[in-house]
């Protein structure tokens, strides 16, 4: 019997995620998310799907995971017309704070919607990325750690204790994994590209204190394709989950993984994004009622972005 009260995969999207303006040579750009709303909008129908509303976060919100004058930083840049975040690589423009503030909402949204049994899983579809931004910096496309706040979230206002984040990006997600160094409440795995930016992220790499153990990095040499990266979700990630026993599922969900995008050099179909979505959907029903939520991370082609997206909740609607 499942928990839920409903069957359907909540998916949420905004046009208001159109507002951070990079710039149109820039890989994390708005024509990326428009072909992934417009994908998402003629795919996703009643009844699989449910329309989750847009949040914003409060400051509060942020700072479960990032320092109080890095928030004030990354609001001033903004206010102040700044073209770059002054702690790193992430263009901005004068909407990108109130934008990163609604990404960092609708992913507490999209874990409440999970956790309230409205939903039975989530894919939230958003922007900008969080993966690289750690308590105290904002890089790589990044101003706000979604999935890092959406976990403290879980643990903070909804009493569980043990969550784990995978991340299937490209690159490595390093401000997630500074986040929880030293926490052994959440269990953080990434695969990507090895000697790719942000040159974080060697195996060797496995937690600090009370947190050693609980970081496990997989990286893969570039033109590796789905077969290695399926089997190391399965010899590496699943074995330590089972062991670590979430209480919830985040899913990192960067596309930019997948052949032929621009910043990678990784070979991954939309049947490999199936397929991962597939385990990680059984490893949530054997370990945590199924409760998964998936938050978009990078992705730069905007049609494989698309196309992969599809396939990915394509998967959630079926588990």
């Amino acid at each position: 019997m499942s928990p839920h009260s409903t069957q359907a995969t909540g998916i949420l999207y905004d046009p208001v995620f159109l507002k951070h303006d990079t710039g149109p040579m820039h890989p994390e750009n708005a024509e990326r998310y428009t072909a992934v709303m417009y994908a998402l909008e003629k795919h996703c129908l009643a009844p699989s799907y449910l329309r989750l509303p847009l949040q914003t976060a409060q400051i509060n919100d942020v700072l479960l995971c990032h320092e109080s004058w890095y928030h004030d930083v990354a609001r001033m840049d903004a206010d102040q017309f700044a073209e770059v975040l002054r702690t790193g690589d992430t263009a901005i423009c004068p909407d990108s704070y109130d934008v990163a503030m609604q990404a960092v909402g609708s992913s507490m949204a999209s874990v409440d919607a999970v956790l309230a049994g409205t939903v039975k899983n989530a894919f939230c579809a958003i922007r900008p990325p969080g993966h690289h931004a750690s308590a105290g910096r904002g890089m790589g496309f990044c101003i706000f750690n979604n999935a890092a706040i959406a976990a403290r979230h879980l643990q903070q206002r909804h009493g569980l204790e043990r969550i784990a984040i995978l991340d299937w990006d490209v690159h490595h997600g390093n401000g997630t994994q500074d986040i929880f160094y030293s926490d052994a409440s959440v269990f953080y795995a990434s695969s990507h590209e090895d000697n790719i930016y942000p040159h974080t992220g060697a195996s060797e790499e496995t937690g600090e204190g009370k947190g050693k153990g609980y970081t496990l990095n997989l990286p893969v040499p570039e033109g590796s394709d789905g077969t290695l990266i399926l089997q190391l979700w399965e010899e590496k990630i699943g074995p330590a989950l089972k062991k670590f026993q979430p209480d919830f599922i985040l899913i990192s969900a960067g596309f930019d993984a997948r052949i032929d995008d621009p910043v990678g050099m990784l070979k991954l179909t939309d049947n490999d994004f199936t397929k991962l979505t597939q385990i990680v959907c059984e490893w949530a029903a054997e370990l945590c009622q199924g409760r998964v939520a998936s938050l978009m991370e990078g992705g730069y082609n905007p049609a494989g972005l698309s196309k992969a997206v599809i396939a990915h909740v394509t998967e959630l609607s079926r588990a």
